[in-house]
């Protein structure tokens, strides 16, 4: 039983250090092509700033 608490317990960690991983750059800017931006600045630029997601389009 201590031996399946202990792999548990490893599983738990790994999970953990993986959901706290901030994702690359690359797969940053290919999240916010699925979104209709042309990379990870312009989307962070619309939702964060006066950028409407328009400008994308022109």
């Amino acid at each position: 039983m201590e031996k399946k608490r202990l792999a548990l317990k490893k599983l738990l960690v790994a999970v953990e250090k993986e959901l706290l991983h901030k994702p690359d750059r690359k797969t940053l800017d290919r999240l916010s092509l699925l979104v209709g931006f042309q990379d990870w600045d312009s989307f962070q630029d619309a939702l964060h700033g006066d950028v409407s997601a328009d400008e994308n389009y022109k």
